[in-house]
């Protein structure tokens, strides 16, 4: 019974070991394609960057079967960086969307072997009307290389899989060379931060990259309490606004502190006779409104502190509203 039991366990770890290198060899195989893919670039990709930047109305991606795919997240790439992109089907573009295609458009059609029927009305289609096309393809000599204004060569690379067929070294290149059009394009037209936050309103990188000013709740009372409040009455202020703090207010109006449970508890001694100047912490670290989610998160870890006041933008002596790191991670 042990021999058996010994022999299970040693084809199981010979299949565990064969599982990890086959993993490890397609990554490494795609690797490999991404490496050749990067050394091929030249001035006919910083042609494609430019027809793109010149393209009057949008780029219009298009493919067949695994690089249809691709190209639909190709071209909410370019849409998310800043250049208006939609994604066409090769198979519907014949049977009417053709219409969506205009003068003052441009084709980036991507096909590993550029035989793919389904392209070849689209094609056509962009001869006519004077749209021009950037093809993306391996073989030049294919239809779509010789109809293609500005061609894009992939690099002969083997395909991942293990009979060398499945779409997969291919597809990382079409994937990786589509970014970097799309990234040069925004490179080009100085698209800012400000810009991929307009663009990117929900999901974590509206909450990552947006302003502090939409992800808490400036409508909510803020817990602060004159320079001279009794500590007594401080409790009560910070047990009201359920954040752990209090901010101290000056003679002059303006934020001259801030008061945290951590504070409470040393002056606990005091609790009959100290007030709020007494126990506080001088100049709060705040920030201004307007500033980024990431940029509050990076001055709260730097600083470990997990709560802080937004301030007025023209104003830093004025809190307009509390910033809980609770608030600000999804």
């Amino acid at each position: 019974m042990a021999t058996v039991q010994h022999h299970a366990i040693g084809r199981f770890s010979e299949q565990q070991a064969a599982t990890l290198e086959a993993g490890r060899s397609a990554i490494l195989q795609e690797a490999a394609g991404l490496m050749a893919l990067a050394s091929s670039i030249d001035d006919k990709f910083a042609k494609a960057v430019n027809a793109i930047l010149g393209a009057e109305r949008r780029v219009i991606v298009t493919g067949i079967g695994k690089s249809g795919h691709i190209g639909r997240k190709i071209a909410a790439t370019f849409a998310s960086t800043g250049t208006t992109a939609f994604f066409l089907h090769a198979s519907e573009a014949a049977h009417g969307d053709l219409g969506m295609v205009t003068s003052g458009d441009l084709l980036l059609v991507l096909s590993n072997s550029g035989f793919s029927q389904e392209l070849r009305p689209l094609l056509a289609y962009a001869r006519r009307n004077g749209v021009p096309v950037i093809g993306i393809v391996s073989k030049i000599h294919s239809p779509l290389g010789q109809a293609a204004d500005i061609v894009l060569q992939l690099p002969d690379a083997a395909e991942a899989c293990p009979v060398r067929v499945a779409p997969t070294t291919s597809t990382t290149m079409m994937l990786a060379l589509g970014d970097a059009l799309a990234l040069a394009v925004m490179q080009r037209r100085g698209i800012t931060r400000n810009d991929i936050a307009q663009w990117h309103p929900g999901g974590e990188i509206g909450s990552r990259i947006g302003p502090v000013d939409e992800v808490i709740n400036c409508n909510d009372p803020l817990p602060l309490v004159a320079w001279d409040t009794p500590m007594r009455d401080i409790v009560f202020e910070m047990t009201s606004g359920g954040k752990g703090v209090a901010g101290v207010i000056g003679k002059e109006g303006g934020l001259i502190g801030i008061i945290t449970d951590g504070d409470l508890r040393r002056a606990f001694d005091q609790v009959l006779t100290a007030r709020a100047i007494d126990i506080m912490t001088r100049d709060p670290i705040t920030v201004p409104s307007g500033t980024p989610v990431e940029e509050v998160l990076t001055i709260m870890n730097e600083a470990k502190i997990t709560v802080l006041f937004v301030t007025a933008a023209d104003n830093p002596a004025t809190p307009i509203a509390i910033a809980h790191i609770h608030d600000l991670v999804p």
